[in-house]
């Protein structure tokens, strides 16, 4: 691909930086919005320090104009609840593409539903799968989802994207494709808290597989279909936050788990930890469509202190002893 060819990024953290560098790699010149340059002497971002930038990344706090070829497509790497502020610097016309996971606090809102609410005039579509941001930067294999309403423009994206190294799958489950990135924070949060607090490997397989069966249920109460969240936007990415200490929702959990305060947690970690607000927002989107998700519902109140981690076992051990049933339905 000539350097004809250029992607705008929005958000220069973990996320957006190795989305631009693999853009890069990919033959593209890459923009890369930042609200704040501030590139390490060695040529590399802060969030990560070890991956200086190559000559075709170019980082400003401006937006590019009068490009001598249009923008192939826009990448949106800002945490969810500040998408909205980004969406006025979007240039119209160019197929959006959102990068982020979660659910808008006070909206419950996915990232697509604010594109459309913020700017109708653009189509979007979201990717989500399990990845760390810095195996994306080094060129690790991995592999996504990139969903939208209509399948055939989630392939534009796939055909800009998709490398040997990076294998994107399409899908037109846009609902399922975005709460299995939401939703899985939250879990990696109570899976962070059970393995920090020593309750051993057996608590929490049973925590990521119950995990899944209400994640299920609420997919299945939105219209999403439920083997979207068998898949890689799903299990995949659950997988992957609740084992690895990697994850920030894992190390947050980790750290409230080992008995650290709230403030000292978060002050530990190198990033966002989307499952905070997530939480909260994913229990009234359940309470709205009446499904049962008791972990989401123990870890918002173990967030917001009504009860204590000792509460929290004993609420879902005590639970109703009952059958085993397909989380499809």
């Amino acid at each position: 691909m000539d350097m004809n060819h250029q992607i705008l990024v929005l958000g220069a953290g973990a996320w957006g930086t190795a989305l631009a560098l693999h853009a890069a790699r990919a033959g593209y010149r890459v923009h890369l919005w930042a609200r704040k340059v501030s590139p390490l002497p060695s040529g590399a971002m802060p969030r990560l320090p070890e991956f200086p930038l190559p000559p075709t990344i170019c980082v400003s706090s401006d937006l590019p104009t009068s490009l001598a070829t249009p923008l192939d497509c826009v990448l949106i790497a800002i945490p969810t609840q500040s998408i909205a502020s980004v969406m006025p610097l979007l240039p119209q016309g160019v197929p959006t593409l959102l990068c982020c996971k979660g659910l808008e606090k006070d909206s419950l809102s996915f990232p697509l539903d604010i594109l459309a609410r913020e700017r109708p005039d653009l189509s979007g579509a979201v990717l989500s799968g399990p990845n760390f941001a810095r195996e994306i930067a080094a060129g690790l294999p991995a592999a996504s989802v990139i969903a939208a309403s209509d399948v055939t423009f989630a392939r534009v994206f796939v055909e800009k994207l998709a490398t040997p190294l990076f294998r994107l799958y399409t899908s037109s489950d846009i609902k399922g494709v975005q709460l299995g990135g939401a939703a899985k924070n939250v879990i990696a949060l109570a899976a962070g808290i059970t393995m920090g607090a020593c309750l051993g490997e057996n608590a929490r397989a049973a925590l990521i597989t119950r995990g899944l069966a209400e994640i299920t249920r609420l997919a299945f109460a939105l219209g999403a279909h439920p083997a979207t969240l068998a898949g890689l936007a799903g299990l995949g990415d659950l997988l992957l936050t609740c084992t690895s200490s990697i994850s920030r929702n894992y190390q947050l959990g980790f750290d409230l788990g080992r008995g650290a305060s709230f403030d000292k947690a978060l002050s530990n970690l190198p990033g966002v930890a989307e499952g905070v607000t997530t939480a909260s927002a994913l229990l009234a989107l359940a309470h709205r469509y009446q499904v049962d998700v008791p972990i989401t519902e123990c870890i918002t109140a173990f967030l917001e202190g009504r009860i204590t981690l000792s509460e929290a076992q004993q609420l879902l051990l005590s639970r109703p002893l009952k059958e085993e049933r397909s989380p499809s339905f």
